[in-house]
This record gives C-alpha cells, sequence and structure tokens, in this order.
C-alpha cells in the first residue's frame, strides 16, 4: 500500500479530506513500515478472510472518529489502534503454532507479542514513560474483557511467546511497565483487567465493534478456540 492508496482507503471511509491529512501525518510511517506491510498481505489472514492490517487500519479509522470528538491524546489513541495486534504469525491454520495450554494461546497472548514487536519496531515512541505506560496497557489490555497471559517479571513462568528473544532486549524500564501491566487483576494465570486509561479503553471499544462485524461464518468463530479455519479461501 503507497500513500495514495492509503489515502483512497481512508476517503472511502468517509473522511475529509482535512481528517485524512491529519491522519496521514501522524500515522504514514507506522503504515510504511516493511511489518506493518507484510500483515496486509494474504499470508496475515486476521478474521476470516480479512486481513490483519486491515483489522488494524480499520480499528484506527474508529478510534480517530470517536478520538477526535473526546478529551484525550488522539496521537497515543491511534499508536495503540496500530500497535494492538502486531502479532508475530498469523494463527490461522498455522501448522507451525507450538502453543500446547489452552491459556498460552494465541488469544491469550497476542497482545503481549504486539507490544514486543511494537517497541522493537517503534521504540521512539517508547521513550517517554508517561507515554510507555498509557500504550503497553492500550495494547496489552486490548482484549477487554477476554483476559491476557500473565508474564510475571523473572519471565520464569514459561509463557510461549513467538517474539520472547525480543523481548530480553527491551530495557528494563520498559520491561517493568509490561510486567506490571500483565499483572493488573490477576487471577488462575490470566489478567482480567480492563485498560486503565482513556486512550486504550477507546481502542478496546472500537476492537470489540470492529471484530464482531468481521466474522462472516461460524467457523471464524470457532477458529478462536481451535486456530482453524476451514473457510480462509486459498
Amino acid at each position: 500500500m503507497n500513500k495514495d492508496e492509503f489515502r483512497k482507503l481512508l476517503l472511502s471511509k468517509k473522511l475529509t479530506d482535512e481528517d485524512v491529512n491529519i491522519v496521514i501525518k501522524k500515522v504514514w510511517y507506522i503504515i510504511e513500515h516493511p511489518e506493518f506491510k507484510k500483515r496486509l498481505g494474504s499470508d496475515f489472514y486476521h478474521h476470516g478472510n480479512m486481513t490483519l492490517g486491515q483489522h488494524i487500519i480499520d480499528d484506527m479509522i474508529l478510534v480517530y472518529k470517536y478520538g477526535k470528538k473526546k478529551d484525550i491524546n488522539l496521537d497515543l489513541a491511534l499508536k495503540i489502534a496500530l500497535f494492538h495486534d502486531l502479532y508475530t504469525m498469523p494463527w490461522q491454520n498455522n501448522i507451525l503454532s507450538k502453543n500446547k495450554k489452552f491459556t498460552h494461546k494465541h488469544g491469550f497472548t497476542h497482545p503481549i507479542e504486539a507490544v514486543i514487536n511494537a517497541y522493537t519496531w517503534f521504540s521512539d515512541d517508547f521513550k517517554n514513560m508517561d507515554d510507555a505506560k498509557i500504550l503497553i496497557d492500550g495494547i496489552i489490555h486490548h482484549m477487554y474483557p477476554f483476559p491476557v497471559a500473565i508474564l510475571d517479571n523473572k519471565m520464569t513462568n514459561n509463557l510461549e511467546l513467538n517474539n520472547f528473544s525480543l523481548l530480553k532486549k527491551i530495557p528494563e524500564d520498559v520491561q517493568d511497565i509490561i510486567f506490571d501491566s500483565c499483572n493488573r487483576s490477576r487471577f488462575l494465570h490470566l489478567s482480567w483487567a480492563s485498560p486503565k486509561y482513556v486512550e486504550g479503553k477507546l481502542l478496546s471499544k472500537a476492537d470489540l465493534m470492529g471484530s464482531f462485524g468481521e466474522f462472516k461464518s461460524l467457523n471464524g468463530f470457532l477458529a478462536l478456540i481451535t486456530g482453524k479455519n476451514s473457510s480462509i479461501r486459498k
């Protein structure tokens, strides 16, 4: 996707020319990143036949439409939207998936993978520690009321992350924010917390609204549990 294609997509979602210019100025550096572009391809189907990149952009547009009317940090809200699902591997029909424990499966772990990848690829956005707290908490708890797996601060709980090696390269002060967020409202090896900050709450609502409209078959819903979706076109 080039900038002109991105502009046309935004216009097709009923954003004004002014809105489109604002969004492009704020987020194009993320959209043009090679890892984001990879997730716009058919190797990364997210819900049914919708690509991960499409899903993320749709969520971001919802966040912009609602967020521009609210007293929030819109820049951070848009970043949470664009970072929230940057997990490492496609999850539907993935024969390489090695997750054995139920609470280690994609649905419970992908927010943690996403925050690790987001920091790895866009570390400048996390330099301010106050911003980092908002970004990290919003990403990790974007699935609320669905819980997220616990990651303890000694990394001894054998959580099956596809990008675990990258976590060890993140500065300790940022790691501490990740650990603290993962352990909020802890019960039965899972964190049941809602997003702490308004920017994260907005993305969580947008993600819930958008996701329900993306499932086109029962197989899509069942895939959330089994990881297998026979409805995906080849």
